[in-house]
């Protein structure tokens, strides 16, 4: 991946949904905008959490995000702006090493449209 400046390099994104159907909107959204150059979604997950001091369990869908560092903080505003948790769970795993090739495509994928 030579030739990929700090910003343009390819990271994931982890993140949480209430559901499948949210999880896909979240993905369908971030795609569409070219914030992400793809967005798998497994689902059902099991959570299992302390909230508001109490150890809880529930299903939700979780959403894996390609993209690169330069999109992180818009991909992070839409996210926050469509989804339904009040605390939405969002991880960048910065330090991927993708197949160069796969990397490049991302890389293309999540350029601003001109």
């Amino acid at each position: 991946m030579s030739n990929i400046t700090d910003s343009d390099k390819p990271c994931l994104i982890y993140v949480t949904a209430a559901d499948r159907a949210e999880a896909v909107a979240l993905g369908r959204e971030l795609v569409a905008r070219r914030l992400a150059a793809c967005a798998n979604v497994l689902a059902p997950t099991t959570a299992i959490f302390r909230w508001e001091g109490e150890v809880q369990e529930g299903e939700e869908a979780t959403l894996i995000v390609k993209s690169v560092r330069a999109r992180v903080a818009e991909v992070m505003t839409v996210i926050k702006s469509l989804h339904s948790y009040e605390l939405p769970c969002i991880l960048v795993i910065d330090d991927v090493i993708p197949e160069p090739g796969f990397g490049r495509w991302i890389v293309s994928e999540t350029q601003p449209e001109a």
